[in-house]
């Protein structure tokens, strides 16, 4: 009873001080209404654009580890780039046979390659900077493939690299316009003719604007060797060397025994000796994701610092207010405390008022990030979250028993026959 009554009173006292001098209070809360906003913006932000980018990653495959030339993280850069990575060999056609044959802790190993830049032609309708895909037999099963309509390449299509092709989305929409049925027609590449015998399903934009996966387009990977070289490896053909995907298995936690077994058959593959550097790279999606997350924990701390200076000043605006509130009520004070209010009574009552002011300022800047989320950021979806909700509200509570304590301190203080005597 005695809680209640103290934050009965303290809302009251709180509410009271608003409406006395609204201008004021309103100026003093504006530095912890921009702190939080500030603060919770950039979190929500960063935590929106973060389950963008995973989503996105997600075309990659889950529990899939790739074998390729070069590091996905960038390895040790610079010299280590020029002097070891560009001098690796590509990941080849004979090494996806080998480790498809031999590993044990894989369910499915496939080998393929990203051409960039490709021009797929329909009649007198041409459409350039397409994604050129190529994949082996189970190149389904490591990555995303949701076809819409039609169907997948049959393993005869595969195994003998026939000139068959699925479209993505967009792709062909623009080269099927009008409704029109691509399963069947065929399309040009290069002047060599593909069959279309599926459409991908459409993927939208992805975390960065873009409509790529939407314009992408897939082949066996035997039959992209007809056309494309894909296992030289020299330095400048980025877009056309081979990687290797596999897949684990459900009982492989972290993929650590899928790993280990892949990095041993490849130095067996390669013949390297125990005392020999590995010449290639084991990577994962994640690794991808954590050098953005290093660029997402840079825009956090911004985030705090800009908030934390505006939310110290509004700190020492709330604190002001307080100080003004204890000399107003002075008198006040002193007779609750001759009427038998303890010493924590009245502590508490002033510092649940400077909690609830905090906690108005606090409010408003949730309000503010919300008003936020319902602005238009193409394709980035944000979303307040419950967590970043009861941040800012933790936040601002804190900053309330801050602000609060010394003038609640000095209240709780006051002798009474003074206080009393008090104008």
């Amino acid at each position: 009873m005695l809680t209640l009554r103290l934050i009965y009173e303290s809302f009251g006292f709180a509410w009271k001080a608003l409406r006395s001098n609204l201008l004021r209070t309103i100026l003093s809360l504006l530095g912890v209404t921009i702190g939080i906003f500030a603060i919770i913006a950039v979190l929500t932000l960063v935590d929106s654009l973060e389950k963008s980018v995973k989503d996105s990653l997600n075309s990659l495959g889950s529990d899939v580890l790739y074998v390729d030339k070069f590091p996905w993280d960038g390895g040790g850069g610079g010299r280590d780039w020029w002097k070891s990575y560009i001098k690796w060999p590509t990941a080849s056609y004979k090494e996806y046979r080998f480790l498809k044959s031999n590993l044990q802790n894989a369910s499915a190993v496939c080998v393929y390659a990203q051409i960039g830049n490709v021009r797929v032609k329909r009649g007198n309708n041409s459409i350039g900077r397409i994604t050129l895909m190529a994949g082996s037999d189970g190149y389904d099963k490591v990555f995303d493939t949701n076809i819409l309509t039609g169907r997948y390449f049959s393993e005869a299509e595969l195994n003998a690299g026939r000139d068959v092709i699925i479209l993505g989305y967009q792709l062909a929409d623009k080269l099927f316009p009008n409704g029109e049925n691509p399963i069947g027609k065929v399309v040009k590449i290069k002047n060599r003719g593909f069959s279309v015998i599926g459409v991908l399903a459409k993927k939208g934009k992805n975390a960065f604007g873009g409509e790529g996966e939407d314009y992408t387009c897939l082949i066996p990977y035997d039959a992209v060797r007809k056309i494309y070289n894909t296992g030289t490896g020299r330095w400048y053909e980025f877009n056309t060397r081979s990687i290797i995907g596999l897949k684990g298995i459900s009982t492989d936690l972290g993929l650590v025994e899928l790993e280990n077994e892949t990095r041993g058959l490849m130095r067996v593959k390669r013949g390297l000796k125990p005392t020999e550097k590995e010449n290639f790279s084991i990577n994962r999606p994640e690794a991808i994701l954590k050098i953005i997350s290093g660029v997402f924990d840079v825009l956090s701390l911004a985030g705090w610092v800009i908030g934390g200076f505006s939310i110290l000043v509004g700190g020492f605006g709330i604190a002001n207010i307080m100080f003004v509130s204890v000399k107003e009520r002075t008198s006040i004070i002193g007779l609750q405390k001759s009427l038998g209010a303890k010493n924590y009574f009245i502590l508490f009552q002033f510092l649940f008022e400077a909690i609830f002011l905090s906690l108005i300022g606090g409010l408003a800047g949730l309000f503010l990030v919300y008003l936020l989320t319902l602005a238009p950021f193409g394709s980035l979806q944000v979303i307040l979250s419950v967590k970043n909700i009861v941040l800012g509200l933790t936040v601002s509570s804190l900053i309330g028993v801050i602000a609060g304590i010394v003038p609640a301190a000095l209240a709780a203080r006051l002798d009474p026959v003074t206080a009393i005597r008090a104008n």
